[in-house]
């Protein structure tokens, strides 16, 4: 599937926001969904993590209002996170499909926007290796397999770090698709990447931000980019 077609199914739709910094970083990323729901949406979600809770994940299905009914009613609070609206391509439009989707350990979750032609292969491959999957949809297999390549290491014993396993775990994934990666024993480190949709990462004062499209992190920075991969550092450099 080239790019054009994919724009023409409507999967650039789906909106993805992260923040790392000293913000509260769940409005950063609520505002940021919010002034991307002009590209249409079923489902949103949230996960932070940096308060000592490990990751904490809100969904909900519909608009971003519930979600934020949501968290109101049971609050989350971080150093950095990432969010996600989503149209439904692979899966129903419930909060169990709703982005962000997490490993076997809970330690990593995944926003992602496109799609994952070989999803079902790499699935059928992970469930024979032991990991158990709790969704319908092409995104939860990146969680899965960001998971397998941190725990094979380097080959020789040593561990890798969440941008390795990223970078080792794109080299698999067949599709047009922008995706970011938290993980929670990473302090303070969003990983992104992209093949094909518009994504920008902004830059701040002590922060980091990433997004599907400009509008989500312009309140917050004017200095902003393109990337196809990118990682925001764990102590980030005075803008």
């Amino acid at each position: 599937m080239n790019y054009a077609r994919a724009i023409l199914e409507g999967i650039h739709l789906c909106g993805i926001v992260g923040y790392v910094g000293k913000k509260r970083v769940v409005p950063v990323i609520i505002d940021g969904l919010r002034r991307l729901e002009y590209r249409g949406y079923d489902s949103a979600g949230i996960a932070v993590a940096g308060n000592g809770d490990g990751l904490q994940i809100r969904r909900a299905e519909g608009k971003l209002r519930n979600l934020e009914e949501v968290i109101r009613l049971k609050p989350l609070d971080g150093t950095y996170g990432i969010g996600h609206t989503r149209w439904a391509t692979h899966g129903r439009p419930t909060e169990e499909n709703a982005h962000p989707h997490r490993d076997c350990t809970g330690h990593i979750v995944v926003v992602h926007n496109g799609i994952i032609e070989n999803y079902l292969a790499l699935k059928k491959q992970l469930i024979a290796d032991g990991h158990k999957f709790s969704t319908e949809t092409d995104t939860e297999i990146i969680a899965h397999t960001v998971e397998k390549h941190l725990a094979a290491g380097s080959g020789n014993g040593a561990k890798i770090t969440l941008e390795e396993a990223v970078r080792k775990t794109v080299k698999e994934l067949k599709g047009v698709f922008a995706l970011a990666v938290i993980s929670s024993d990473e302090r303070d480190k969003i990983v992104a990447a992209r093949n094909g949709p518009p994504a920008v990462i902004g830059m701040g004062k002590d922060e980091y931000f990433v997004a599907s499209d400009v509008p989500a992190i312009l309140y917050h920075t004017a200095t902003c980019f393109s990337w196809a991969m990118a990682t925001s550092p764990s102590s980030p450099p005075k803008a």
